[in-house]
């Protein structure tokens, strides 16, 4: 039996206005890795990445994203087909929980100078490059969607949300955007 592909969410759109422009991201794998400081060497090296240990940073490599979320909690995003849950799966006699979430969740990548004005319309985290300089991320909302923000360049952001609200985040993106 062939597997059921999986359509993304917000597939086929996209938006372009002078300084701004919306695009989903492509289809990604996703964890929630929660885990104690006593894990951490050995899920380091099953990744093949030093996993963020201070608030609102992120680590990549390799194609492999990961964006602190709490003391002991971490998202990690890899291009689809990483094996990421192959890759924790093969660690032993360490306490640790993995959960996929790559069909939970999508992505919109929000780019160009009118990009913190856009996203500033609904989400009350101050994104000063200070405040959240390029590598930052942070659990926060947008409107009334739970979301996870992360800066990827000066004037790029990755905008992580549920599949269930992705039609709501972006429609809310694309009127803040027109606006900005």
């Amino acid at each position: 039996m062939a597997e059921a592909a999986r359509i993304h969410p917000l597939a086929g759109r996209r938006l372009a206005l002078p300084g701004l422009s919306l695009e989903p991201c492509p289809p990604a794998e996703r964890l929630s890795l929660r885990a104690g400081e006593d894990a951490l060497a050995a899920i380091d090296e099953a990744l093949g990445l030093a996993l963020p240990r201070r608030p609102m940073a992120s680590a990549t490599a390799g194609g492999l994203a990961a964006l602190w979320l709490g003391p002991d909690e971490w998202l990690i995003v890899a291009d689809e087909g990483a094996g990421l849950a192959g890759r924790l799966a093969a660690l032993t006699g360490i306490a640790f929980s993995a959960v996929d979430l790559s069909h939970r969740n999508t992505a919109i990548s929000i780019d160009g100078d009118k990009a913190v004005l856009a996203l500033a319309a609904g989400c009350p985290r101050d994104l000063s490059p200070a405040a959240f300089p390029v590598g930052a991320c942070s659990r926060t909302v947008l409107g009334k969607a739970e979301i996870v923000l992360a800066r990827e360049a000066p004037a790029r952001f990755r905008v992580e949300c549920w599949r269930s609200f992705a039609d709501y985040v972006w429609n809310y993106l694309v009127d803040a955007a027109k606006s900005a």
